[in-house]
């Protein structure tokens, strides 16, 4: 069952859909992996298990929202299962998020991409994260931001190529040092 507020996006080689059960193989195979893990979060960590994978599946699509969700990437030709993009809620640091959240000040709205390796290098990432914006646009989001390992260069990469602009490293989110991006839309 899709969520209703999380429509099918289409671009011209990819369909962004909500994540299933049946995607369970999938994003088993892709959380499993140590080097699409390398730059997310601040520990090592892998998901090898089916329980792990239907328990990431499950807080995927509690993620939905109005402008907000997370997507199956797959190709429009075949439905070739890549990787998920990501718009959503992005978490402040914890220091930070009680005095914001008094302050009345919103949440800011994270953009990101996870990619099977063998969907590196074809430009999927930037395809699929231009539809995300395009949704945003939409929804009436005015700002995303982008957050990356500071030595994840190639997500650094696609965060440029779709018009984001460096802003340098914070501690603003995630209790890590990231490297920031932002787009006015």
């Amino acid at each position: 069952m899709t969520p209703p507020d999380l429509p099918t996006l289409l671009s011209t080689r990819l369909r962004l859909r909500a994540v299933t059960e049946d995607d369970t193989a999938f994003v088993q195979d892709l959380y499993a992996r140590p080097e699409v893990t390398e730059f997310i979060g601040t520990t090592d960590w892998v998901e090898t298990t089916r329980e792990q994978s239907l328990a990431r599946i499950h807080r995927y699509r509690a993620a939905a929202g109005r402008a907000a969700g997370i997507w199956l990437v797959e190709t429009v030709e075949g439905r070739r299962a890549l990787g998920v993009a990501l718009l959503k809620p992005i978490p402040r640091s914890v220091r930070l998020a009680d005095s914001r959240a008094q302050a009345g000040l919103a949440q800011d709205t994270e953009i990101g991409w996870h990619l099977h390796p063998d969907a590196w290098g074809h430009g999927y990432a930037i395809e699929a994260a231009r539809a995300l914006l395009a949704h945003a646009r939409r929804r009436g989001l005015t700002e995303v931001v982008a957050v990356t390992h500071p030595r994840n260069v190639a997500s650094q990469r696609v965060a440029e190529r779709i018009g984001m602009t460096h802003q340098g490293t914070t501690d603003r989110y995630y209790d890590t040092t990231c490297a920031l991006f932002t787009l006015t839309l």
